[in-house]
């Protein structure tokens, strides 16, 4: 079986050696930078399963390099901060990163993110029993992973695809904001409420002609979302 490789990057040493040795101690195969713009030639060389990136780095900090690497890369982004403003966090997820831990972390702690992440990876390659989705200029096609908004192929991250996945195949149904937590993140996730609101709105910017205005998206006050296909 191939190992999942996963790019560490961040500039204390002391976190970068002990990553790497419990990581690969876990059977990953770890690749480490110190810096962003070392994090971003590294990735441009090598193909990733996960990037760990730390937010305050020299050179380049972590949220230009979560900008960067997706602009071309739905790759699964654990942002690390020794700042646990509240702030930070939404700007990470909003900028396209799929979890945030703030510094400092157990490493179990650290160890259930990776599954979880990895987790939502995989079930976002696996089809479920409906193959083909329309509503209006939306098209998704479950098997091949494929959404489009008026013919223009609309590239989501694995988490934000399985927060679609769920929305469209219960339509026109409420689901509270611990449901959704709960089957698109995983049951470590129960007490992230921003995580739904901040993926409700990045669907929203790629999906609605108005995201100000949704149209398919519904918020449903104090409940949670619906995906909407009927007047």
């Amino acid at each position: 079986m191939t190992k999942k490789s996963i790019l560490v990057v961040d500039d204390e040493l002391s976190i970068i050696k002990l990553l790497r040795a419990n990581l690969e101690d876990c059977g990953y195969r770890v690749l480490t930078a110190m810096d962003g713009a070392e994090a971003v030639r590294t990735f441009e060389k090598e193909q990733f399963d996960l990037v760990i990136l730390d937010i305050t780095m020299p050179k380049m900090d972590g949220f230009d390099v979560c900008r960067r690497l997706r602009e071309w890369s739905q790759v699964p982004i654990i942002m690390l901060s020794a700042r646990g403003d509240e702030t930070d966090k939404v700007k990470c997820l909003e900028l396209g990163a799929d979890d945030y831990i703030t510094k400092p972390f157990g490493l179990n702690e650290l160890k259930a993110r990776i599954n979880a992440v990895l987790r939502r990876n995989k079930a976002a390659d696996s089809s479920p029993t409906m193959s083909l989705f329309k509503c209006d200029n939306i098209n998704i096609n479950f098997a091949e992973r494929r959404v489009k908004v008026n013919d223009r192929e609309v590239k989501l991250t694995a988490t934000e695809y399985n927060l679609l996945r769920e929305l469209v195949l219960n339509a026109n149904k409420t689901l509270s904001h611990s449901m959704l937590l709960n089957r698109v993140w995983g049951p470590e996730y129960s007490q992230e409420k921003e995580y739904v609101r901040v993926f409700v709105r990045r669907l929203r910017e790629e999906l609605e002609p108005e995201p100000g205005n949704p149209r398919y998206i519904l918020t449903v006050p104090r409940v949670g979302y619906q995906f909407k296909t009927t007047g």
